[in-house]
């Protein structure tokens, strides 16, 4: 009960504010501006050629220009409202074998994950994830993939969310551009299923399904 007053007292600090933000200038202003600066979904990049088939064999790198993040709806006095999450903080490893991706460890920082909005933010982080006992969530690949002659794969494994784990199955998408492997995709995900209760203070409702989003930059081994 302690802990659950906790949350609703995080989401009073940060949430309302955001209510009294769309109270002032009108749901349907609040909702267009708040679309706007969501982030679009991840895609491969427009020169990217070739599949992960073109990959050497060995340990790939999670390198610069990855993010991981989120996205989530909103009703906020009725408005639609689509919010993402983003950060830069990803690090991980990825094996290749004869064309077939064998393992894949990534791991990413969930107390800089932003959104356009810093009291969401304090909420996400302080309440919602409580990263200062769970920092981090992770990705491991359970069973191997053939990523050779394909630019779409199917990605089995485990997504680990504070201190929860669910086996997930991932539809992502893989190119090569230049020396570099590119993967990108999203998971659906329940928040209950990782002990995240979606908040609900009548204004505002966030839906109790959202999703993890990837852009995976690999470097060569």
């Amino acid at each position: 009960m302690q802990q659950r007053t906790k949350v609703w007292a995080g989401i009073g600090a940060g949430v309302v504010v955001l209510g009294v933000v769309a109270v002032v200038v009108g749901p349907g202003l609040y909702a267009d501006w708040a679309n706007s600066n969501a982030d679009a979904a991840p895609t491969l990049q427009a020169d990217a050629t070739g599949t992960g088939v073109e990959a050497t064999d060995g340990t790939w790198t999670v390198g610069e220009g990855s993010f991981a993040g989120y996205r989530l709806d909103e009703v906020l006095r009725g408005q639609d409202v689509t919010v993402t999450g983003r950060t830069e903080q990803v690090t991980g490893t990825v094996t290749v074998e004869d064309g077939r991706l064998t393992a894949a460890d990534v791991e990413v920082d969930m107390a800089s994950i932003t959104t356009d909005q810093p009291p969401r933010d304090g909420y996400f982080r302080d309440q919602a994830l409580q990263v200062a006992m769970y920092p981090t969530a992770t990705f491991t690949l359970t069973e191997p993939a053939d990523v050779g002659g394909a630019t779409s794969v199917q990605l089995t494994g485990d997504l680990t969310i504070r201190d929860v784990t669910r086996a997930v199955t991932v539809d992502a998408q893989v190119a090569a551009s230049g020396g570099t492997v590119q993967v990108v995709g999203s998971v659906p995900v329940t928040f209950a299923d990782y002990g995240v209760e979606a908040p609900d203070l009548g204004f505002v409702t966030v839906e109790d399904t959202g999703s993890v989003e990837f852009d995976l930059r690999l470097t060569a081994p």
